[in-house]
């Protein structure tokens, strides 16, 4: 992957496509994008580097030797702060808004926040905004970015189950390592190595979620399990054990590899990738092992 791959493609994704064939293991990366549309105008006294602090920032680099595996790696076109694609169409926040929101629309844990499709405030609560939104516009980002991003995420997990007979996806995040007032319901937190969330046991096989969580303590990591991150609308929406499509949330914190006020990698980006790369490897053999349709 080259930096003119991820800074200058017009597009609600990016797929890097695998080379040889295809595994039933892939990957996507809905938050490590880095270019604001031109549509986007938050305010203009908020300073970028701290509206990038919303950004996974990396997580795509941190996996671009998936192709090389036989793994897909999708990652979103749009920053988070502009559509967070791990959300529910339904959680829109109409405090955000001009006039009120046409279609359904559910209250929740994040919205409450200010979180929810299109954020009203960053992770330290500051207001993203100085205007109200037009209900046009947020609908023309979910018709533009959110409609097709998971339509590619459903066109690969359909050619994996086709092709394989069963589908495993790991959904790629970067946390911060102490958690922001408004990023989670446990503000302060100081956050693991690793949070592997398969909604407490709903969107993929255990054996899969225990043999991430197994492999990365392996490592020497510290790993927690469905805590502070259960898995959001991705894992939602591409696991479905039943019809043979697994899929875990995987978040790992900045501190391991990269400055999180500076926005550049560390020392350890390096070392991270390698053993990434590793866990990448151990997948590929845990799926190929696994029969088909295993619910």
């Amino acid at each position: 992957m080259t930096d003119t791959d991820r800074t200058t493609a017009d597009s609600p994704f990016y797929l890097y496509q695998p080379e040889g064939e295809p595994a039933a293991l892939f990957l996507d990366s809905p938050h490590s994008a880095t270019t604001y549309p031109t549509d986007f105008r938050p305010d203009p006294a908020l300073p970028l580097p701290l509206l990038r602090q919303a950004e996974d920032t990396f997580v795509d680099e941190l996996y671009a030797g998936a192709p090389a595996r036989g793994i897909a790696l999708l990652c979103a076109g749009f920053p988070r702060s502009y559509l967070d694609a791990n959300r529910a169409l339904e959680e829109i926040d109409e405090a955000l808004l001009d006039a009120p929101w046409p279609g359904a629309r559910q209250e929740t844990a994040k919205t409450r926040l200010g979180k929810g499709l299109v954020w009203r405030v960053l992770d330290t609560g500051e207001a993203i905004y100085d205007r109200k939104l037009s209900v046009e516009e947020v609908q023309a980002r979910i018709n533009r970015c959110y409609l097709p991003y998971y339509a590619q995420l459903q066109k690969l997990a359909d050619r994996a189950v086709a092709s394989h007979g069963s589908a495993w996806h790991i959904n790629c995040h970067s946390m911060p390592s102490h958690a922001a007032p408004f990023a989670t319901e446990f503000p302060g937190l100081e956050h693991p190595d690793f949070v592997v969330g398969d909604r407490d046991g709903t969107t993929c096989d255990k054996r899969f979620t225990d043999r991430v969580e197994g492999v990365l303590k392996e490592m020497g990591y510290d790993v927690w399990r469905n805590h502070p991150y259960k898995g959001v609308e991705i894992v939602r929406v591409v696991g479905q054990p039943q019809a043979g499509c697994h899929s875990l949330q995987l978040e790992v914190n900045r501190k391991l590899y990269m400055d999180e006020v500076g926005l550049t990698h560390t020392a350890g980006f390096a070392r991270l990738r390698h053993d990434l790369n590793l866990l990448l490897d151990e997948l590929l053999r845990f799926t190929r092992s696994m029969p088909s349709r295993v619910a």
